[in-house]
């Protein structure tokens, strides 16, 4: 073999392969728009501010080097009532709007799985009709529909519901639907629910129809089908449209703005005020460090979750 061969092989073999492109361009994504401006948050986090700028984390003095971490805004938050009640504020409401968009979604998502097949497209734009229109113009729809005077507001007090929110503690008095949790949870599940209705639709779209039809013939019913056979099937869609959910919720900040009171405080506004109202950035990027924390739980959780379901699928 030739010399020229031999750098040409060698080249061959150095050159990235398309499979290393694929897996790689992931890895580059998230080190650039995630691993490193939450790298630099961090940092901020742990750093003193002096009128604008920032104090070196790591100061030579006399031969040595020494590491300055300011962790007093940690302890702060830990100390604060404010900050724990915020993230609890943040973290309920969430849960509460993906077990509502649950709740709503999954039979859109079966209907829509169930439809004629030359219907399922008119469907699936329906639920992605919402995104054509700007996500601030629809908050600010709710606000008029949940006035006194807004017709959504005049149905409710006129079907009584009113009244059992209040005894519900969801609003202050009967008649009274804004700047209440319920309105913050009914403007977050109306935002959020093709997120979860999307992912619903596509596992239930690949379920096999004859597992249903082998479950009539073994004498099973409807609804004893759809608990034994539908739902566990549906299982990955579930979990996909909550995480899909929750997260964003968590650092929602426009909705709780807008829609919300002063009993429905999230750690969105509270992120706000630090950074816009206070100017203290240190103790911002502290709070935004914990609340990404906060939602990187969920997500270690369903890649466990998909780990063990490929796993499952690997052993059989």
């Amino acid at each position: 073999m030739s010399a020229t061969t031999r750098l040409q092989s060698a080249a061959a073999r150095l050159r990235p392969s398309g499979r290393s492109w694929v897996i790689g361009l992931p890895y580059v994504w998230l080190l650039v728009f995630f691993a490193l401006p939450f790298a630099i948050v961090l940092k901020i986090s742990v750093s003193e501010m002096e009128t604008v700028h920032f104090k070196d984390l790591l100061r030579y003095a006399d031969g040595v080097v020494l590491l300055a971490l300011k962790l007093s805004n940690y302890e702060f938050i830990a100390q604060d009532p404010l900050y724990l009640q915020a993230y609890l504020n943040s973290l309920k409401y969430a849960a509460a709007t993906t077990l509502g968009c649950l709740f709503i979604g999954y039979p859109f998502a079966y209907f829509m799985a169930r439809s004629r097949a030359s219907l399922q497209p008119a469907l699936v734009m329906l639920v992605m009709l919402p995104f054509w229109t700007s996500f601030l113009l629809r908050v600010y729809a709710w606000k008029g529909l949940l006035t006194e005077q807004g017709w959504v507001a005049q149905a409710l007090t006129g079907l009584g519901v009113d009244r059992l929110l209040a005894s519900a503690g969801l609003i202050e008095t009967a008649g009274k639907f804004m700047n209440t949790p319920f309105s913050l949870w009914v403007g977050m599940v109306y935002t959020y629910l093709p997120f979860m209705v999307l992912p619903l639709y596509a596992n239930l779209s690949k379920l096999d129809g004859r597992l249903l039809e082998a479950a009539a013939d073994l004498g099973a019913t409807p609804w004893v089908a759809f608990w034994r056979i539908t739902v566990p099937l549906s299982k990955a869609g579930v979990i996909a449209g909550s995480m899909l959910v929750f997260i964003p919720c968590v650092g929602e900040f426009v909705i709780p703005e807008l829609l919300g009171g002063p009993q429905t405080l999230m750690i969105g506004r509270v992120l706000w005020d630090e950074f816009f109202s206070n100017n203290d950035w240190p103790m911002a990027c502290a709070v935004a460090v914990l609340m990404i924390l906060l939602i990187l739980v969920p997500l270690a959780l369903f890649n466990k979750y998909q780990s063990q379901q490929r796993d499952a699928r690997g052993s059989h």
